[in-house]
């Protein structure tokens, strides 16, 4: 039976818990998971794509099946060539359905072989977003609740030189 490969694309700037806790239950469904840092100049990030990489690298080095990429382009057009059969797409609100809904079209209309999996986060991440933890990060807000340790020293740092 061919391997089940599935890309869970963002900008993961920075990984929050949220996106640990997507990774693992991911991993229950498929045999191998790409979180992959789309490459984005149009956004403005605060962690570089090779700082991403390391942060993502280190959440994840235990979890088996698990790799880590970065990839410029079309998600669709990357899946093709890691010849990958779904996309993993966290849904946190209703306002997320719509523009995910969106892109699985698009993707899917771009790549007829690939299929988006959307899932909901757990409970205690419903509402968790980069944007909230980088907010809570700058007025010395508790950021145990939503960053592994190591991600929330390296935003602390990051916030501090800006």
């Amino acid at each position: 039976m061919p391997e089940r490969i599935a890309i869970y694309p963002g900008s993961f700037d920075p990984p929050t818990l949220g996106h640990l806790d997507l990774i693992k239950r991911a991993m229950r469904i498929f045999d191998q998971l790409i979180v992959a840092v789309a490459v984005n100049d149009m956004k403005d990030a605060l962690f570089s794509v090779e700082e991403r990489l390391e942060m993502l690298a280190e959440i994840t080095k235990d979890i088996p099946g698990v790799e880590i990429a970065s990839f410029n382009g079309l998600t669709a057009d990357f899946a093709r060539e890691r010849n990958a059969i779904a996309l993993v797409r966290g849904l946190r609100a209703l306002s997320d359905f719509e523009f995910e809904l969106s892109m699985a079209i698009t993707n899917q209309k771009l790549n007829p072989e690939i299929d988006t999996v959307c899932m909901m986060p757990s409970e205690p991440y419903l509402f968790l977003s980069s944007r909230t933890v980088k907010e809570v990060t700058r007025f010395d807000g508790d950021t145990a609740p939503f960053l592994p340790p190591g991600i929330a020293a390296r935003l602390r740092k990051k916030l501090q030189r800006r």
